[in-house]
């Protein structure tokens, strides 16, 4: 979940903009920002393809939205990444191609965080002549605005034919305002839950789930508590091999694979979702699982390594580009 704001004819995240001290010597401001092309990147998993698609960027003032930390703390593990506040962050959203499914795990912002931050995922699906009306079935990870804003365009379903999937606690939470007032969690997710869920709960479309259910062949829910009440890993195994697409528990690689500990403003339940993260990321680099992830650097796919620091790294697929055997 990303909150955008208008400043200075700048869509930027809540927050002041600066650049962090080197700890290996100078670090470089941000990136220039560069439109790039739409599209996806596919990795196989036993007999099922996957495809990674783009749904754009967007930045993170690391400073406004990490919980747990120190803005030092902050700089510091930043630099030893090349980067410095503010972080671009990926929106991905990943395609499933079973037999007689297409399946989509997220669908990105839509339209609401306006023109050039996201909202390119059916762009993306055009490159490889997918529509919007091909998609059988959607797992929402969660129902925050950049995972399901794609749901909707004008107050209407996009996905004329899906089903939606998602954790039974997240409609449960976000469908009743008094557990805003409860909670103290901000009014927009529940505002924006209730905008692009409601048409397809209407048309009976959305199908839930609580703890652990086959929601798919071959594709398993479970519901991890702590982002939202109802955030949910899905588990695709094909022929022996798996993937596992994790949601929102990781936002910011440089910061939240060495110290798991660190949470961030979107988390309902901050202690929840730091276990959550630390839980996962123990069992992901123990059993060297593969992961898909919706804000690690596009593609987003790839794999959890514990460091000698005590703490992880990332090591993403290795990019290939030919025809196979």
């Amino acid at each position: 979940m990303f909150m955008l704001k208008k400043t200075a004819g700048l869509m930027l995240l809540a927050g002041t903009l600066s650049q962090a001290p080197g700890v290996y010597g100078a670090v470089p401001g941000p990136q220039h920002v560069v439109a790039q092309q739409a599209g996806g990147y596919s990795v196989q998993v036993g007999k099922i393809r996957v495809t990674s698609f783009t749904d754009g960027s967007v930045p993170q003032d690391l400073y406004a939205l990490l919980r747990h930390t120190t803005q030092a703390d902050i700089d510091r593990l930043l630099a030893r990444n090349y980067q410095s506040n503010p972080v671009e962050a990926s929106i991905n959203a990943f395609l499933i191609e079973l037999p007689g499914h297409r399946v989509l795990v997220d669908t990105g912002s839509g339209q609401l965080f306006g023109p050039g931050n996201g909202g390119r995922l059916i762009e993306s699906l055009a490159t490889k002549g997918i529509k919007p009306e091909d998609i059988t079935d959607v797992l929402l990870t969660h129902a925050h605005s950049d995972h399901s804003g794609g749901l909707v365009k004008d107050g209407q379903r996009v996905f004329t034919r899906a089903s939606i999937w998602l954790g039974k606690p997240d409609v449960d939470f976000f469908f009743n305002d008094a557990n805003q007032k409860k909670t103290g969690y901000d009014k927009q997710y529940f505002t924006v839950a209730q905008k692009t869920l409601r048409p397809y709960l209407d048309a009976g479309k959305v199908k839930t789930f609580l703890n652990t259910a086959e929601i798919l062949p071959g594709i398993t829910g479970t519901v991890h508590p702590g982002h939202t009440p109802g955030s949910a890993f899905y588990t695709l195994t094909s022929a022996g091999e798996k993937i596992t697409f994790v949601g929102d528990i990781i936002h910011v690689a440089a910061v939240q694979f060495p110290q798991p500990g660190i949470t961030i403003a979107y988390d309902e339940d901050q202690n929840k979702a730091a276990a959550v993260r630390q839980t996962a990321f123990a069992q992901f680099a123990s059993q060297g699982d593969l992961i898909a992830a919706p804000h690690l650097p596009f593609p987003g796919i790839g794999h959890v390594a514990e460091n000698d620091r005590g703490g992880y790294n990332w090591v993403p697929v290795t990019y290939t580009n030919r025809a196979g055997k």
